[in-house]
């Protein structure tokens, strides 16, 4: 059983980990490593860790910092591979040639192979030998196979239930082209460097292996440049907040019964800021006025406003930064994402951030669905997050950008809207704050 893949010098081993799984149809249900060295159990070989390794505290170095080229050089040069220490199904990464690579191929091909893969927690090469006869008719030792697996595995076989991992080089590639697209391949962040402690946190929580390693190149896109703005467009962006902090003033505003603004100032919002232009209704109702709804919710979340005994109050910060444009433009980025008690909803924010800090080609809801759920956050059901669903997670990070006018709105619908520059150099901002910020877990 074997495989010949054409591989990018530049991936790192935590990446063919991932390409090894495709290429032998397997789950990652259990623990790897990779080791360099002529033969796995040496004394000269050298052992790099896998993530749970790392997480335990062993010593050694990470395999995702391990590039390829490092540990396979030269034609003849082997790298061992241990996927599942109870299986133990131990493999010899030989390098055969080395060939200019072309920027418009996928990162990783499968060119050829022989037999189908063992399929999870087998019992190693004797069940994956068992099997292989039990499904082929044709295998002199068929029927024993058969009444082999019953006896061990206590259940009747049957062929398609208990069959191997189909060997198909179309099958393999398309998955592979899907997760290692041709192309230039973003840069890592360095992998060696402290990150910022809410990246940290939110690296380790990421247990798929695509997640992980596109949240690593939005993180080195995200934190690339040293962001900056000045008086005039910080100004421009933070009006509303700036509006709605003269309008409280030093005697503040007294709320409803219910909590909510009286009717002349949501007025004066909608109006004088132009909220209604996505927006349905008079506009003289907070509660059906969602524009001005939460931008006083975000300032609320941002430490600007208070509320004590049924007044809306500046806070000191609020009082300080009302007519410092630049200070305030930082003060808000500085708390991005908004506080939050849900753990989901605080990863959904980081994550959305950093989509457009690293200004991602696509929707940003896209890469945090497919992050949150490499994270292992579905629905009560069961069911993966939507795009829908983690724009929904985001909201309140989205709505600070769209108050700062960091999105180009869909007027056709409330909320829709795609990040501009203005919100990419916010977005960098607030992450080049989070290594000093008081920022959530």
């Amino acid at each position: 059983m074997w495989r010949r893949l054409e591989l990018a010098s530049g991936l790192f081993l935590d990446e063919v980990h991932e390409i090894l799984q495709v290429a032998f149809g397997w789950t990652d249900s259990h623990l790897h490593q990779f080791g360099s060295g002529s033969r796995y159990h040496g004394p000269e070989t050298e052992y790099y860790l896998c993530p749970y390794q790392v997480e335990e505290g062993e010593p050694g170095v990470p395999e995702e910092e391990v590039r390829l080229d490092e540990v396979l050089a030269d034609p003849g040069d082997t790298l061992c591979y241990l996927y599942d220490f109870g299986d133990s199904w131990e493999h010899v990464i030989r390098l055969e040639a080395v060939a200019p690579w072309d920027d418009t191929a996928p990162a990783a091909a499968c060119l050829d192979g022989r037999r189908d893969g063992p399929p999870e927690d087998c019992g190693g090469l004797g069940g994956y030998e068992l099997i292989s006869a039990a499904i082929d008719p044709l295998n002199p030792d068929h029927s024993d196979a058969v009444i082999e697996f019953e006896r061990m595995y206590g259940i009747e076989f049957h062929a398609d239930g208990n069959g191997l991992n189909p060997f198909r080089i179309d099958v393999i590639d398309a998955e592979l082209a899907k997760r290692f697209p041709p192309g230039a391949r973003p840069e890592r962040a360095d992998p060696s460097g402290d990150l910022p402690g809410p990246l940290e946190e939110l690296l380790s929580a990421v247990r798929d292996g695509y997640a992980r390693r596109e949240l690593r190149w939005l993180i080195g896109a995200a934190l690339a440049g040293k962001p900056d703005i000045d008086i005039v467009t910080a100004a421009r962006m933070v009006r509303p907040y700036t509006w709605v902090l003269d309008r409280v003033g030093d005697e503040g505003i007294r709320l409803t019964g219910a909590g909510y603004l009286p009717p002349a100032h949501v007025e004066a919002a909608a109006t004088e800021l132009g909220l209604l232009e996505a927006w349905i209704g008079k506009g003289n109702r907070e509660s059906q006025t969602l524009p001005v709804l939460h931008l006083r919710e975000t300032a609320t979340k941002m430490g600007l406003l208070r509320k004590h005994r049924g007044m809306l109050l500046l806070t000191a910060a609020g009082r300080r930064l009302r007519t410092d444009p630049v200070s305030l433009w930082w003060h808000l980025a500085e708390r991005m994402p908004p506080r939050s008690a849900d753990r989901c909803e605080t990863q959904a924010g980081l994550i959305w951030l950093l989509a457009v800090a690293a200004q991602w080609p696509a929707d940003p809801a896209e890469i945090v669905a497919r992050t949150l759920a490499g994270i292992g956050w579905a629905l009560a059901d069961g069911t993966p997050l939507s795009t829908l669903d983690a724009d929904r997670a985001a909201w309140d990070t989205r709505n600070v950008l769209r108050r700062l006018g960091g999105l180009t709105e869909d007027p056709r619908h409330y909320g829709a809207g795609s990040p501009n520059t203005d919100g990419a150099a916010f977005a960098r901002a607030a992450v080049s704050t989070w290594p000093d910020a008081d920022k959530p877990p």
